[in-house]
């Protein structure tokens, strides 16, 4: 009897292994088909304009005349590039000095306060953020532009930067605080013990042990801000041409579909054409992942 107790015992806790086993291998295999859903689901959708258009052509003219059938998405990828390197480059140093400071200087309670202040903005709607930089920072910006003698409404690339540089700032340092808390403590004793400041220690022991994270963390920025939609789109003034100044207008890849996707499902082409920039945009954004994995790859294989 005890045998045949301890038999189903065993046979019934192998079935609840093999089938917990088998819906964790079906997550992971969904996780990791989805890209390819997507990006297949895109090249569909964009297939009709690919048929009428080269893609050198598609993507390096500055010509968009949709009901013409002249489809350039250069200003849009530039416009793109502009309001999102800027805006990491304005988030960054703000994140990594700001992380810094709550995990190595400030006490334990000023970190506490901080984290639910940084999931607030982090957890505010993007169109709060739009209607704040119309408020304040259009009307700054156009300031700025005064005294460079430069004529803008403020509507232009450094508005849309700096919005999305306070959006994407949460989401960087949130990583960035967790990044730094899992350094071994040992590490900054051994260094310190050693004579080095702890400026010393901060910059070249622990950053360095940090930089995978940091690389990470500003890769998932880039990523987020490439994405952005709402906010960017009512202050970077939605203007198509070919930016050469942050004082000038634009009009980035997500602003494009979000302004027009809706009323223009009707118009074949036209709906091919969003559908290719949503892939362009799919793309970049896969590009400068890959590019932040193989500089963490290359530099954990250096040390």
């Amino acid at each position: 009897m005890r045998t045949l107790v301890l038999t189903n015992f065993k046979l019934r806790r192998n079935l609840r292994e093999k089938l917990s086993t088998f819906w964790m291998k079906c997550c992971y295999v969904l996780v990791l088909a989805m890209p390819f859903v997507l990006l297949t689901g895109l090249l569909i959708k964009s297939s009709l304009l690919f048929g009428e258009k080269s893609l050198t052509e598609l993507i390096f003219s500055s010509e968009w005349k949709p009901m013409s059938g002249k489809f350039g998405f250069l200003p849009f990828i530039i416009s793109s590039l502009w309001v999102t390197f800027i805006s990491v480059i304005i988030a960054a140093p703000i994140c990594l000095l700001t992380a810094i400071y709550l995990t190595q200087y400030a006490r334990r309670v000023v970190l506490k306060i901080m984290q639910p202040v940084i999931d607030i903005l982090a957890g505010i709607p993007s169109v709060i953020y739009g209607v704040w930089g119309i408020i304040i920072i259009v009307p700054f910006v156009s300031k700025v532009a005064g005294w460079f003698n430069v004529h803008s409404s403020g509507y232009s690339i450094l508005a849309g930067a700096v919005v999305l540089a306070v959006m994407i700032i949460p989401f960087i340092l949130n990583i960035l605080i967790e990044v730094y808390r899992t350094i071994p403590i040992e590490l900054s004793e051994a260094s310190l013990s050693l004579g080095a400041t702890k400026w010393e220690t901060i910059k070249k022991v622990l950053t360095r042990k940090a930089f995978p994270g940091i690389i990470s963390s500003f890769g998932l920025g880039v990523s987020r801000a490439f994405g952005e939609t709402i906010a960017v789109l009512m202050v970077v003034g939605n203007v198509v041409h070919i930016p050469t100044g942050v004082f000038q207008a634009g009009y980035p890849l997500p602003a494009l579909i979000a302004n027009n996707y809706g009323e223009m499902l009707s118009i074949p082409m036209y709906d091919s054409a969003l559908m290719l920039a949503a892939l362009i945009l799919f793309i970049m954004v896969t590009i400068f992942n890959m590019g932040s994995r193989y500089i963490i790859i290359h530099y954990e294989k250096k040390i």
